[in-house]
């Protein structure tokens, strides 16, 4: 008797992660207009002090965070673990995801949710080369489905609260493997980092050409591109992760946790927009649901 109520207690407590669910459960939590995050990472390279599994971890995490606060209002998605890291391939343990595959494999997770009455679908993203993409997903998921979806990638939310602690230089010091993911890594999992290898490296870009070129989490330059992630750094490194502290990433964290958990709120009860369609013959053909 004991192991089972242990279980139920178990179920119960876990009740915002999707796949811990029944589907009567999911049927339910449809019925109750919870709204979904689905988080996405990467498998990538993070230079010499961190795992590959930054992107995918730190997503996760948040979205975990929001669930156990408001495990009545959310599903948590298990992660999409891979993602578009083609310009990475150059460091060894890169995973790459072609670019239409890895849109498509989205899209199918978002028509599958909304197929099954979920109408607001939250991408939380967790790699920045898979910004693009997501909101490409998130259009396509308004355009061919009746729920509303979104996309953001998790740093913008904590924004806010880390610009007040963050101490490396803008724009540059927080790009990749920098003081922000370093310091929520810090903070999520300290022995996983190799506090021993952590070094700065700021790309030669900045002092050639930063008025135009210049990449950074929090901003940079409209001109800059995204080129092979080698050109620019030999550790993989991107910024000042010697700068990085737990309890940076704790602020940084929670601060997202908390952006997301507002936003959620609200956009739980946004309306429905009612599409209106202007031409005075309707049209004779349905190409627009065959060229998405």
């Amino acid at each position: 008797m004991k192991g089972n109520d242990s279980n139920t207690s178990s179920s119960s407590s876990e009740r915002y992660r999707y796949e811990r669910l029944t589907w009567p459960e999911v049927d339910q939590a449809a019925e109750e207009g919870r709204v979904i995050l689905l988080p996405v990472g990467a498998i990538e390279q993070h230079g010499h002090h961190l795992p590959l599994d930054v992107d995918v971890k730190l997503s996760h995490s948040v979205c975990l965070e929001v669930g156990r606060r408001m495990p009545d209002e959310v599903l948590i998605m298990p992660p999409v673990t891979y993602g578009y890291c083609y310009h990475v391939m150059d460091f060894p343990g890169t995973i790459n995801i072609n670019m239409q595959h890895f849109v498509n494999y989205c899209l199918d997770i978002t028509m599958s949710l909304a197929y099954h009455g979920f109408k607001r679908i939250v991408l939380v993203n967790g790699h920045g080369s898979n910004a693009h993409l997501l909101e490409a997903v998130a259009r396509q998921t308004i355009v061919q489905t009746d729920a509303v979806c979104t996309a953001f990638s998790w740093w913008d939310m904590a924004r806010e609260a880390f610009l007040k602690v963050r101490e490396s230089q803008f724009p540059g010091g927080c790009a990749h493997a920098c003081e922000l993911e370093t310091s929520v890594y810090l903070y999520l999992d300290a022995e996983g980092v190799r506090k021993e290898q952590i070094r700065d490296e700021l790309p030669s870009y900045l002092q050639e050409s930063s008025d135009w070129y210049a990449l950074d989490l929090f901003g940079g330059e409209p001109t800059s591109p995204v080129n092979w992630t080698s050109t620019y750094t030999e550790t993989g490194v991107i910024g000042q992760p010697s700068l990085a502290r737990a309890e940076k990433g704790h602020i940084a964290f929670h601060g997202a946790v908390e952006k997301i958990c507002g936003f959620v709120k609200q956009f739980r009860s946004w309306s429905s927009p009612v599409r209106r369609d202007h031409h005075a013959t309707p049209p004779s053909t349905n190409f627009l649901r065959k060229s998405h």
